[in-house]
């Protein structure tokens, strides 16, 4: 991870105080599993549908969203988003948790409201 880090910056002018890490389904899983190991890291991230947290430890205070579709047949919502939103906010991370009527994706609007979340 620093080595991969060290060449975006490199070659790309990064503000590494507000680094997100993101993704959906299982990369959601693995993006905030390996997220809240690497708090120190990244200032922010983003879970659409993800099904679980298996963090190999807890690093750093990173602001979290996650969304989860309420119709969604592949990670019921009700075994994983609000299961990680529960646990999220027992640990006492700053979290933006977002419900949307439907399945398995990611809508324009919550990528929308993700970025916006990111970038305010």
């Amino acid at each position: 991870m620093d080595r991969a880090l060290q060449l975006v910056f490199s070659r790309y002018a990064v503000d590494p105080a507000h680094l997100a890490l993101d993704g959906f389904s299982d990369g959601a899983s693995y993006a905030l599993s390996l997220g809240l190991g690497n708090g120190d890291l990244f200032s922010h991230l983003l879970g659409f549908s993800p099904g679980f947290l298996a963090p190999a430890g807890q690093v750093g205070r990173p602001r979290i969203f996650v969304s989860h579709g309420t119709a969604d047949r592949v990670l019921p919502v009700e075994r994983c988003g609000r299961v990680i939103r529960d646990q999220l906010r027992g640990a006492g991370y700053d979290l933006h948790y977002r419900e949307f009527a439907g399945g398995h994706t990611v809508p324009s609007e919550v990528q929308a409201e993700a970025l916006a979340w990111w970038l305010g």
